[in-house]
């Protein structure tokens, strides 16, 4: 099996493309090596000395390293890792693993309206970076959207300017009602 790999906007964080589909539903976010438990791929990446996040989307998985560790030192056993949890016979996840939970949310018009220009508008353009963002909470008072960043985007250094100057912009032009955007850990 042949794993292409691409840097990100991220320095702690590859992408790793083994070209088929991985989490073809939706994405999967393991932030802890507890979450990763419900997760076969998770777990054998977590095994890795140095890996802290795992991410799974439609075609890819991102994996993000303690500061201080090298990719030289731990990309062969991250691309090891990946290879032994698709090829084996187990399902890479446990259902609903790693999946937020948003139907009590979308009940909400001015919710379903932020939800759709986040996966229409922004989640499309972060995957590419091995990244997703995905909504957390709107605030009608406040007007403030809190919103998760996940695989390359969680801690990456030019996500707080891709969150204010990017996301916040496009979400206050779509949805008046926004009056701000913040991330959520």
């Amino acid at each position: 099996m042949f794993i292409q790999t691409e840097p990100t906007p991220n320095p702690d964080t590859l992408k790793f493309l083994p070209g088929r589909e991985i989490s073809p539903e939706s994405p999967r976010d393991f932030a802890t090596l507890e979450a990763a438990q419900a997760s076969r791929l998770a777990r054998e990446l977590f095994a890795v000395e140095g890996v802290t996040r795992v991410f799974a989307g439609n075609d890819f998985v991102s994996v993000s390293k303690a500061e201080g560790v090298e990719w030289i030192h731990i990309r062969p056993a991250v691309l090891g890792a990946i290879m032994d949890a698709i090829e084996s016979d187990e399902p890479l996840f446990d259902a609903g693993a790693g999946e937020p939970d948003l139907e009590a949310a979308k009940s909400d018009p001015v919710v379903k309206e932020i939800i759709e220009v986040i996966d229409t508008r922004v989640r499309p353009a972060v995957a590419r970076d091995g990244g997703d963002i995905v909504f957390h909470s709107y605030d009608e008072t406040s007007g403030i959207v809190l919103l998760h960043m996940r695989g390359a985007c969680a801690g990456c250094p030019s996500s707080a300017f891709t969150l204010k100057q990017g996301i916040e912009n496009l979400l206050k032009h779509y949805v008046p009602e926004v009056r701000g955007v913040e991330a959520v850990m």
